[in-house]
């Protein structure tokens, strides 16, 4: 599919699982993840999203772009509250805030890998449904 210079890809992989989540507040993760990797392919480019399910029963998801990247004196500090490398008047700093939050929320891990020029790729994993039956119960 390609809209306004942009490709979007997906490998989305059909033996995925299941995740228990809160579906709006998953949503609200892939809307200011795709934000800001359209924000940063200014020339258009490719944005893709895969899944897959690793060994241990997490589902994998990565979100990746082939804009500018991060550049490394910001990369610790993009889940920061507030922190922003757009201009003024183009972003308020809490998207990816928000989107770590909510992936910590649901038991999940978020890690990026980036570099200047090479684009951006986050990587989320969540428990599936069925991992989190085959947990024993605490007591």
């Amino acid at each position: 599919m390609q809209k306004a210079g942009l490709d979007v890809r997906t490998a989305l992989d059909d033996t995925t699982q299941a995740i228990a989540c809160n579906p709006g507040k998953l949503q609200q993760v892939f809307l200011n993840l795709f934000i800001n990797a359209r924000d940063a392919m200014t020339s258009g480019g490719v944005l893709e999203v895969n899944t897959s399910v690793q060994g241990n029963g997490r589902v994998q998801i990565d979100v990746i772009d082939s804009g500018h990247g991060i550049d490394p004196e910001h990369i610790h500090r993009i889940y920061d509250p507030f922190f922003t490398t757009k201009g003024s008047h183009k972003g308020t700093g809490l998207g990816l805030s928000v989107t770590y939050g909510i992936i910590q929320e649901h038991g999940g891990a978020i890690k990026v890998y980036s570099r200047p020029g090479g684009g951006t790729r986050f990587h989320l994993e969540f428990p599936s449904v069925t991992a989190k039956l085959r947990k024993p119960a605490t007591v």
